[in-house]
């Protein structure tokens, strides 16, 4: 078979384009590998993020205002034996005479804890050279002003004799210490004459909101300046610290040494006061307290223009409303402070204030709680006078009250008892589940045993309780009782109020009234 010239000659072309493409290609490998050069790649993996906001910004706006406080103080030696702790192992030895503090440090652990694992250390007793101070404490601080103030936290302060405050750029400036205020655990330090300081304002808290971002910054461990970040986690907390509980939770994560630093929100405002730390195991679990930033103004004010803070005083001593106290008074909410005693020569008992009263309002501002009116009175100035509105025997009044000033201890002194009689035979209260006598004095009847299945038992009343009232009815025998159970169920209220004494404090329980 014959193939014509013109395809010959197409195909011929095309070989001979093919065999010159090889030769190309093989010239162009034999060049690469020659001259060293590496053969093209694809791209390395990037991928561009989203944008999230991050805390760079704040933080470094913010430091230098933020410092690191060391504490020294002069310190004798007990004993020349080396024990150094030993017999004081949480380092309880050393704090205040306060019980509320000690039972707060034993459960929450604060910041200014003396173990020597976080810089706050202490020295063996073999050292007597004991002239110059040493160091005992360490914690944070921080700048509310631009001619040296600084505010830290008063268990940070407490024992020191001598301060240094160490600014963010690790120089180190002395301190002096103007005032203290160890029921809101706060101080106020002063740094002078080194020029203008970077300093830092309170935000306005109730602005914060729970799940707000916030950042931390302190010292903690000793490591210097330190930032760390988080949410805030719950408002309005109470940890059975003192009288004025209302901490922000966050859960950025907070360390001894902090103790004393600010948190911030994204403004670079100061939310809060670190203070302390809900630790099982000694370390950060996410847990924080901080003072807010609205206590914390106000306190620190006070501690720059006198080194004290002055608190009204009510004198006295109160209860939660529960519902079955409310219940029993006729109240609609448990909303209020009760007054469980008037103590003699208080504000409250001049101004006609009594055991049984219900505090709803404070200068027409409602009253939450007990907390809310130790708050509300403790803002007002020693002098002020004040509408105190209470319910009383069904229905509001208002009384006009001059509060004192709060007093520097918190133990209430107890009424001297008169000589006894001889004791009386027990009663027995049989719808309230209580066997009673009539109590030595003659005022009130002594609680003598409890059914264990009662509502009494169930609310806590225990044998030697002295009932001494029900629904504001003096008590002097089982009579008075029952006419104030059967005035009780006539009124249509469903529980009685009885005021029980224990170890010379008083409190109320509402019983539930007999069914049938």
């Amino acid at each position: 078979m014959n193939i014509a010239p013109n395809s010959y000659s197409v195909t011929r072309k095309r070989l001979m384009a093919a065999v010159a493409s090889i030769a190309v290609a093989g010239a162009i490998g034999v060049g690469a590998l020659t001259s060293g050069t590496s053969p093209v790649l694809a791209d390395a993996v990037r991928i561009e993020a989203p944008q999230v906001p991050g805390f760079a910004d704040v933080v470094e706006r913010v430091s230098p205002a933020v410092v690191s406080v060391k504490v020294k103080a002069k310190i004798s030696p007990a004993a020349d034996d080396g024990s150094d702790q030993s017999d004081d192992p949480d380092g309880m030895n050393n704090m205040p005479d306060n019980p509320q503090l000690r039972r707060f440090f034993k459960e929450f652990r604060g910041f200014g804890d003396q173990n020597g694992q976080d810089g706050n250390r202490r020295f063996s007793h073999r050292d007597h050279n004991n002239d110059q101070p040493r160091p005992v404490a360490q914690g944070s601080g921080f700048f509310i002003s631009d001619d040296g103030y600084l505010v830290t936290n008063n268990h940070v302060v407490s024992e020191g004799s001598a301060f240094t405050v160490v600014m963010n750029d690790g120089k180190e400036l002395d301190a002096k210490l103007i005032g203290t205020d160890p029921r809101t655990d706060l101080a106020v330090l002063k740094v002078d004459g080194v020029g203008k300081f970077t300093y830092v304002d309170f935000a306005d808290d109730s602005k914060v909101r729970v799940g707000d971002w916030v950042v931390a910054v302190g010292n903690p461990f000793g490591l210097g300046g330190t930032v760390t970040a988080g949410i805030v986690s719950a408002r309005g907390r109470d940890i059975g610290a003192g009288p004025y509980d209302d901490f922000i939770q966050i859960d950025a994560s907070v360390n001894r040494g902090n103790s004393g630093g600010p948190t911030f929100n994204l403004n670079g405002q100061v939310v809060g006061i670190n203070t302390a730390i809900f630790s099982p195991s000694g370390g950060s679990v996410g847990i924080a307290f901080d003072i807010p930033a609205s206590t914390a103004k106000q306190v620190v004010q006070d501690l720059m223009k006198s080194g004290s803070v002055q608190r009204g005083w009510l004198g006295v001593e109160i209860q939660p409303v529960t519902s079955d106290i409310a219940e029993s008074l006729g109240l609609k909410s448990n909303n209020g402070a009760l007054v469980s005693s008037a103590q003699d020569n208080g504000p409250g008992k001049k101004a006609g204030i009594t055991a049984g009263d219900v505090i709803t309002q404070v200068d027409g501002k409602d009253v939450a709680s007990p907390k809310e009116l130790a708050r509300l009175i403790g803002a007002f100035s020693p002098g002020k006078s004040v509408d105190v509105t209470v319910w009383r025997a069904g229905k509001s009044q208002t009384v006009k009250v001059d509060l004192g000033t709060l007093p520097t201890s918190d133990k209430q002194a107890s009424a001297d008892q008169p000589q006894p009689p001889a004791p009386a035979k027990p009663d027995t209260l049989a719808d309230l589940g209580l066997t009673v006598t009539k109590s030595e004095n003659g005022k009130g009847l002594v609680v003598t045993d409890v059914d264990p299945d009662s509502d009494a038992a169930d609310r806590g009343i225990q044998p030697g309780d002295v009932i001494t009232s029900v629904n504001s009815t003096e008590v002097n025998g089982t009579d008075d009782v029952t006419k104030a159970m059967t005035d009780a169920v006539k009124s249509g209220r469903k529980a009685v109020l009885m005021q029980i004494t224990r170890d010379d404090t008083n409190r109320f329980v509402a019983l539930p009234v007999a069914k049938g």
